[in-house]
Order: C-alpha cells, then sequence, then structure tokens
C-alpha cells in the first residue's frame, strides 16, 4: 500500500520537475485535466479567499 503511494508522489513529483504543462498545474494547486477554473476548481483550490481592499 505504502509502494503505490510512494510510487503516485514521485510521478508528480517528475512532472513538476520536468516543468511541463500538468507538472505546473500541480505546482499551483490547479486541476490539471482541462476542467475550467474561472468559476469552478474549489476543491483543487481550497476555500475562497478574501478580497483585500
Amino acid at each position: 500500500e505504502g509502494d503505490l503511494r510512494r510510487e503516485k508522489a514521485m510521478d508528480i513529483k517528475r512532472l513538476m520537475d520536468l516543468g511541463c504543462y500538468r507538472g505546473l498545474r500541480h505546482r499551483r494547486g490547479l486541476p490539471c485535466r482541462g476542467q475550467r477554473t474561472k468559476t469552478n476548481a474549489r476543491t483543487r483550490k481550497g476555500p475562497k479567499k478574501p478580497i483585500k481592499r
């Protein structure tokens, strides 16, 4: 079970190190499979941040 988690983390780290589109999306914590982010993607982004004035 731990092996699979480690392997998955290594795959994501590899994408991040390559600097490819998917890796950049992982770095920023945004969806990397083409979903819209203007209105949705709250799960991936986390809770809303207040607007600073």
